[in-house]
């Protein structure tokens, strides 16, 4: 992964989705078509801590998000995805 420039504004992350699954467990191979929207990823860059909430993930978290969370964002050709602090589920 390339360094990033740049910053997040407060209370915002910015996650690396973790690839979907290319087979089920039985072996059975899943056409994209049909490929669940990952939600886990690592967080890449957390902005500062809001007036009224504090900034509980750091770099490097893996974190759990809401399937429709968050904006998708291209940055020099990897995907990323921008979600709010209070979109993240659970802290790995």
């Amino acid at each position: 992964m390339t360094k990033l420039k740049g910053k997040v504004l407060a209370g915002k992350v910015l996650v690396k989705p973790q690839e979907a699954e290319d087979t089920t467990a039985s072996g059975i191979i899943i056409p994209d078509s049909a490929k669940e929207k990952p939600r886990q990823g690592t967080v890449v860059l957390a902005g500062a801590a809001k007036k009224d909430e504090e900034m509980e993930v750091k770099n490097g978290d893996t974190v759990l998000y809401g399937k429709y969370a968050g904006q998708e964002l291209t940055i020099d050709g990897e995907d990323f995805l921008l979600i709010s602090q209070s979109d993240i589920l659970y802290i790995a």
